[in-house]
This record gives C-alpha cells, sequence and structure tokens, in this order.
C-alpha cells in the first residue's frame, strides 16, 4: 500500500503543476495537508474497528469539499472564502480538493482498495488490472471482472487493513512489530523521487 510519502508526492505534482502563480510555501503546505487527510482514519480504526482505508478514503470526502466549495465561491452571492482569501483562496482550495482526491485516496484506491462509497456503501472496492492491445486476442482488459465473486465481499465487518499504528484487528501483544512504510516498490520511489524533483524546481524558478 501506498505510504503517506508517496502520496504527498503526488500531491506535490498536483500542486507543482496547479498552483501557478499561487505557488509558495503557504499554498504548497495546504495542499499537501489535504493530501494526507485520508490517512487520518488509521487513528480512527483504533477506536472504530475496520474504518481506516473507508471513514477518509471515501470518494464521498473530495466530492462533498468540491460540492461545498462550488456552492460558496459560484452559487452563493457573497462568498466566505473570497471574502477571506480572494482568488488566491479560491484556486488554492480547487487545487487542493484536487490533491486531496488524486494524491490522497486515488493511489490506495488503485493499491489494494478502499471502501470508495462509505458510508453510504460498505463495500471494499479496487481499481487493479491491466489494459493489452493482442493481435490474436484483440483488447484485453481485466479492469472489470464479471465473473462471480468466490468470497464473502469486503466490508468494514471483516477487513482491517495494518499499519504501524493498528498492525491488527483488537489488541496487539507489547511486543508487535510496527512497521511504517517509507516506499515499498521501485515505482513507488520513482513517484517520491519524481515529486521531490517537481516540488524543487517550482521552488527554484521562484
Amino acid at each position: 500500500m501506498p505510504s503517506t510519502v508517496v502520496h504527498l508526492a503526488v500531491g506535490g505534482i498536483v500542486a507543482a503543476a496547479l498552483l501557478g502563480d499561487d505557488f509558495d510555501r503557504r499554498s504548497v503546505a495546504v495542499v499537501l495537508a489535504a493530501t494526507a487527510v485520508p490517512d487520518l482514519d488509521t487513528f480512527a480504526g483504533l477506536y472504530l474497528q475496520g474504518t481506516h482505508r473507508a471513514l477518509l478514503h471515501t470518494l464521498l470526502l473530495p466530492l462533498a469539499a468540491g460540492a461545498l466549495l462550488a456552492y460558496d465561491t459560484r452559487v452563493r452571492e457573497t462568498s466566505w472564502l473570497r471574502d477571506h482569501w480572494g482568488g488566491r483562496g479560491v484556486h488554492v482550495s480547487w487545487v487542493a480538493v484536487a490533491a486531496l482526491l488524486f494524491g490522497g485516496v486515488l493511489p490506495d484506491l488503485m493499491t489494494n482498495g478502499v471502501n470508495a462509497f462509505y458510508p453510504l456503501y460498505d463495500r471494499f472496492l479496487t481499481v487493479d488490472g491491466e489494459l493489452l492491445l493482442s493481435n490474436q486476442r484483440g483488447v484485453v482488459q481485466t479492469f472489470v471482472d464479471l465473473s462471480p465473486p468466490e468470497k464473502a465481499p469486503s466490508t468494514t465487518q471483516n477487513t482491517h487493513y495494518w499499519t504501524g499504528v493498528d498492525p491488527s484487528r483488537g489488541d496487539e501483544p507489547e511486543d508487535v512489530e510496527r512497521i511504517f512504510p517509507v516506499v515499498r516498490s521501485g515505482f513507488q520511489t520513482l513517484v517520491v523521487l519524481l515529486g521531490a524533483f517537481t516540488l524543487g524546481a517550482r521552488f527554484r524558478d521562484r
């Protein structure tokens, strides 16, 4: 599973790509903070079993944030955000919502799953597979599997994603090993390096 470091690297790339003239330390900090929000449900899982990768990893979170932002800035006669922070605040907020989605939630959805529509629909889903063009088989994809499920669906009742904070469901022994991943593959290492390089290059340009 992607570590928080990997999530922040993706969020940094989003910030570097979308902040434009509003790129500075404060704006980047806001975007990276939004990126890290979903991983806070690691701590919720200590008290509400099964809610890690569910409570804040739901796609409903960026959807709700985007809807609230759109209402404030495009529907209301007077925007609270624009009155307090101007056009810059509106721009940075939209970039933060994008980073929340693309850096905070989607990397986990694409790796080993999130409870994508929790709490409306309690089911862990994973978008994983491959798309091939074969000269013999034509278009081959494994993202959508229409075969009958071989086991019960994963829900908050029967699923636990381990973390260094909460290695297993329930109480752990005192000598339990707590692992806090940084990178878990060469590709994740590339993402982290790309994020650091991209942010560094933007700060250097300024």
